[in-house]
């Protein structure tokens, strides 16, 4: 092993001997960096061989490589580089190859591998780097669609790109992201061919012997990879990214059409069809010679009518496929278009009406999902539909009894509308829910209370709550009810609050770290409760956080009536106590704290 690290190091010799030479480094540099480049020799010589060891050694040379020309940049020296760079480049992708073969489904260290082989290598070189990435990992699209990118956008060989397609494809015959990308490159390589074509035609040259291949240029190919894909992959989903990728290119009009043709012809019965042909009416531009709409008023007309037209194809689409989710898609469009900013009052009141109208329709035929019914009553509830709000939220109610949402909604339009029934409304619903999902429910009530009602009112709700709650939600209850009583009846009543919690677990650090400090608020902080609360704290968390150790040991020694002497003590319990990187962290942070106090 030694001879092979001698040997390697022997061939490091002449591209040193020249960095010393034109003065690119020094004699001292030069010997750091074969002691260094040793040393990492014989980490990737030894028989136990380990992946991060290559990388680093690969990451070392690269370093290397930028130091070398960040110098060259600022000396001005521009020579040489056959016998340095190059050098040092070949024996990095000589570093990769043992690597990528010892650890060949590693795709992480072979994407290292290209993008050394973009910055550094040449484009032949990262040609057969990726022949010998896809010949182990043919099963992977996204690398076969990498490959052609870099053939056609970076190599500028379509045809290449087109082959790797073709191999793709025979491996992979149903991926709908490979024939897209496909579809994508014919159309972009057409497009650069007419642009060629064209700039050649006004140059006035000849072009009669230059190969423009005519089913090329005018996107026969994109059309017969597009006719292909729709035979093996089904759907309007699909189908539709075609003609959106289509759509990126001006001189494929036809083919457009073709494809959207196709998609009312062959998916009339999925919702994704109803909901692309009406949203196109959006994207419709004024024919050549029609006036455009100068001011915002006519602006504002002109999307109105826009609007209609897209609302008139989804009424014809409801009728044609009565399904949720073509209500579904309705009631977004709507959405979306009324979430639209405008100062234009009439667009915005037409965009709220239709958008309440298409939620009753859906809700009269029983076609309106659970989540719908909330934004609807949201909507309704922020431009101040109160009675409106509430019969929907009765009927969502008793479409969705075992729904926690359906009932948070009805009592918030029963809040909003100040209701006598919210009490009631709130029992109602406890009965009607089971109790691991009621959390919601009772966090509304207290803080409902809280504004609404008295303080012996408000408590009873919290106490009920603590005795229903199990579990991990319990936790977010406890801080609530902490909290309340802290805003309520100041640090006492939160200490009382926190002596009657104090044995139900469980518990979070932020439940004991909110006594504590609401007892640091006070102006009369008493340490002896500190340290209590701190106790019962550690109790539950000792062994996980170092945070409350440091602050423990922090108080001791700055709260005027602390005690300095038991910190020793704090710390060596702590160490006992806590476990792996937790110990570590603890220790470091203990340190840097004494450090700071030297």
């Amino acid at each position: 092993m030694a001879e092979i690290i001698q040997e390697r190091i022997e061939d490091r010799l002449p591209e040193l001997e020249q960095l010393e030479r034109v003065g690119l480094f020094s004699h001292a540099e030069i010997k750091a960096i074969i002691k260094k480049a040793s040393d990492l020799e014989y980490k990737i010589q030894r028989r136990a061989l380990c992946k991060e060891d290559f990388i680093n050694y690969v990451q070392y040379e690269i370093n290397f490589l930028e130091l070398i020309q960040r110098r060259r940049a600022r000396i001005g020296y521009s020579f040489k580089k056959d016998e340095i760079e190059n050098s040092i480049v070949h024996r990095v992708q000589g570093i990769f190859r043992r690597a990528s073969s010892k650890w060949k489904d590693d795709v992480q260290l072979w994407l290292s591998y290209v993008v050394f082989c973009k910055k550094w290598a040449t484009k032949a070189q990262l040609s057969k780097v990726f022949s010998a990435m896809l010949a182990i990992h043919s099963n992977k699209p996204a690398l076969w669609i990498m490959a052609a990118k870099w053939e056609m956008e970076d190599r500028l060989s379509s045809e290449s790109a087109r082959q790797l397609f073709l191999r793709a494809l025979r491996f992979h015959p149903q991926s709908a992201k490979l024939y897209q990308e496909y579809f994508r490159m014919e159309l972009m390589h057409a497009e650069k061919l007419r642009k060629e074509k064209q700039e050649f035609e006004q140059a006035k040259m000849d072009v009669e012997n230059l190969d423009y291949p005519e089913e090329i240029l005018t996107g026969e190919l994109a059309r017969i990879i597009y006719k292909n894909s729709i035979n093996i992959i089904k759907g309007a989903e699909f189908h539709v990214s075609l003609l959106s990728i289509a759509q990126l290119f001006d001189f494929a009009k036809n083919l457009q059409k073709e494809i959207y043709d196709d998609l009312q012809a062959l998916h009339t019965d999925d919702p994704l069809t109803w909901d692309y042909v009406a949203r196109r009416e959006l994207q419709i531009q004024p024919q050549p010679g029609e006036e455009q709409p100068a001011t915002k008023q006519a602006r504002a007309l002109e999307m109105g009518r826009k609007e209609d037209r897209c609302c008139a194809v989804y009424e014809e689409a409801v009728q044609t496929l009565p399904t949720e989710a073509m209500w579904k898609c309705y009631i977004n469009f709507c959405l979306e278009r009324f979430a639209k900013k405008t100062s234009n009052q009439s667009l915005r009141g037409q965009r709220l009406e239709r958008t309440r109208s298409a939620f009753r329709k859906a809700h009269e035929l029983r076609l309106l999902p659970e989540f719908l019914y909330k934004q609807w009553i949201e909507l309704l509830l922020q431009h101040d539909f109160l009675q409106e709000a509430l019969q929907v939220a009765v009927a969502a109610v008793e479409l969705f009894r075992d729904s926690v949402t359906m009932w948070q909604m009805k009592l918030q339009v029963l809040i909003a509308s100040k209701s006598p029934d919210i009490a009631s409304v709130f029992k109602e619903a406890f009965a009607s829910l089971k109790p691991q999902v009621c959390l919601p429910l009772w966090i509304s009530w207290a803080e409902w209370s809280e504004g609404a009602k008295s303080q012996e009112d408000t408590e009873a709700i919290y106490k009920k709550a603590i005795l229903a709650v199990m579990g991990a939600d319990s936790v977010t209850l406890k801080e609530k009810y902490l909290d309340w009583a802290y805003r309520s009846g100041g640090c006492k009543k939160a200490r009382t609050v926190f002596k009657s919690l104090q044995e139900s677990r469980p518990f979070s650090v932020a439940f004991f770290r909110k006594v504590i400090q609401f007892e640091k608020e006070q102006e009369s902080c008493k340490m002896a409760n500190l340290r209590e609360y701190y106790e019962r704290a550690l109790r539950e968390f000792g062994s996980v956080d170092s945070d409350l150790w440091m602050d423990y040991i922090k108080e001791e020694l700055n709260h005027p009536l602390g005690r300095p002497e038991n910190c020793g003590q704090i710390y060596w319990r702590a160490m006992k106590m806590l476990q792996g990187e937790a110990a570590e962290a603890f220790v470091a942070k203990h340190a840097m704290h004494q450090a700071g106090h030297l």
